[in-house]
């Protein structure tokens, strides 16, 4: 009887090669991996909690399907965003909702990564806000800002990818990515100050 092959350590190349091979336990290793944050990459996009564990569903499948497509090169991940991004456009534009998401499967340490590095791009250092406070905002508000920004914004800081990444997924010039990112890092900054999270509006908050 054969011993089950330890992915755990693997790389997501070297979990592709083996999905390529035939073995399914490589494939359920980058679903674990990749599931929070592809829920998280649709939420923040539609606010549509079943929606995106559906789309992200979708998007691991297509992975799976898709597999003998992937080219071994150290860019799985804007591949799998890649196509995540063309079920969002194929899907969400056909579907409108705008109920309040309440919760959503996330991994906590992304969220708490992604957070921070917001915080820090978008306020001085000496300002800080309450955690929950400061997330809850930052998902509402990201619907306000146009769609192009919006994903930028997402697939950077809450999907962790490059901008070369990003510009790549987006089939843009890497010029136009910054530039994006930088109009919805001023566009939240503004509308934080505008509901009192800024220089004035900070005090009595809680550094987490």
């Amino acid at each position: 009887m054969t011993d089950r092959i330890s992915t755990e350590n693997m790389t997501d190349d070297e979990l592709m090669i083996l999905i390529q091979a035939g073995t399914l336990d490589a494939f359920n290793d980058i679903v674990d991996r990749y599931q929070g944050m592809l829920v998280g990459f649709f939420l923040r996009n539609t606010r549509d909690v079943q929606l995106s564990e559906d789309l992200a569903q979708e998007t691991l499948l297509k992975v799976y399907n898709q597999a003998w497509d992937y080219l071994p090169l150290g860019r799985f991940r804007g591949w799998m965003f890649r196509i995540a991004r063309n079920l969002l456009i194929d899907n969400v534009r056909r579907r409108t909702n705008d109920a309040l998401v309440q919760a959503v499967k996330w991994q906590p340490q992304t969220e708490d990564n992604a957070l921070n590095r917001i915080a820090e791009e978008i306020f001085q250092p000496e300002e800080r806000v309450q955690h929950v406070e400061f997330a809850s905002l930052i998902d509402e508000l990201l619907a306000e800002i146009p769609e192009d920004q919006r994903q930028t914004f997402v697939l950077h800081h809450y999907s962790e990818l490059s901008l070369p990444e990003v510009s790549e997924i987006m089939e843009v010039p890497l010029a136009t990515c910054k530039s994006r990112l930088r109009l919805a890092r001023e566009k939240l900054a503004d509308k934080l100050h505008a509901r009192g999270i800024g220089p004035q509006g900070l005090q009595g908050f809680t550094t987490i």
